[in-house]
């Protein structure tokens, strides 16, 4: 069996021909010709099925034989928002892994104790196409610019809104159970919030509880920034399952 590429297209209904990457991703590496079967996703819940037509030095067009609409993958708006860390690569993997997971959006936090703050939008959105071909996801994940953390939670958001954190003084709920325990009428909708290695500050925790974010726990072990991101949206699909 011919195995299924997939290429990110974002305006795959109207255009004609591959973006450069993805041309000469089809072009160089995969060596592919005129009259060879692709795929490709726009991001926003499509598969097209298409056939090359020209297969030239630089360019790559196609002509689309079917459109292949996908269904949700899971109910709701899952939104991690995390203070990246110092290395940068492991925000890299952590993001690599989220969008495998599922996650519709990811927003990075300039918190009190963060390490890094600045990072490159671009070099993420890289990250997560190639995630979302690879894991063949129909829907892209947003990335949003560095914010500063009470600009954050001062932006009203739908759904359920929690706060991870290891603060023994504040109250906290299992974050999994919460999710669980949801009532029906409750809406799917999750922002999920990890703080830098050294945790979010005592007052930007008070703050958030006090912007109506939830106090929870990812466990009883003690998570790397990255790791408790995985663990958040990994718990936030499994609780949002179809």
């Amino acid at each position: 069996m011919k195995e299924e590429r997939f290429f990110f297209v974002p305006d795959a209904s109207h255009a004609e021909e591959l973006p450069d990457s993805e041309a000469q991703h089809a072009l160089r590496v995969l060596r592919l010709h005129e009259g060879d079967d692709i795929y490709l996703m726009d991001g926003k819940g499509c598969f097209y099925h298409a056939e090359i037509t020209l297969a030239a030095s630089r360019k790559c067009r196609y002509n689309l034989l079917e459109v292949l609409p996908q269904q949700p993958l899971w109910r709701g708006h899952i939104h991690l928002a995390v203070a990246p860390t110092k290395m940068m690569e492991r925000m890299e993997w952590m993001v690599e892994k989220a969008v495998e997971i599922g996650v519709d959006e990811i927003s990075f936090l300039d918190c009190d104790f963060s390490e890094r703050r600045q990072l490159r939008v671009d070099r993420i959105e890289k990250i997560v196409v190639a995630a979302m071909k690879q894991s063949r996801k129909p829907w892209s994940t947003k990335v949003n610019p560095m914010m500063p953390f009470h600009n954050f939670i001062s932006t009203a958001r739908p759904g359920q809104k929690y706060v991870a954190h290891c603060y023994t003084e504040v109250p906290r709920v299992d974050y999994f159970n919460t999710l669980m325990d949801r009532s029906s009428d409750q809406s799917s909708d999750i922002t999920i919030l990890i703080g830098p290695e050294g945790d979010f500050s005592i007052g930007e925790v008070n703050d958030a509880l006090n912007k109506g974010y939830h106090s929870v726990s990812l466990g009883n072990s003690r998570l790397r920034t990255e790791t408790a991101c995985v663990v958040a949206v990994t718990e936030a699909r499994l609780a949002n399952r179809l």
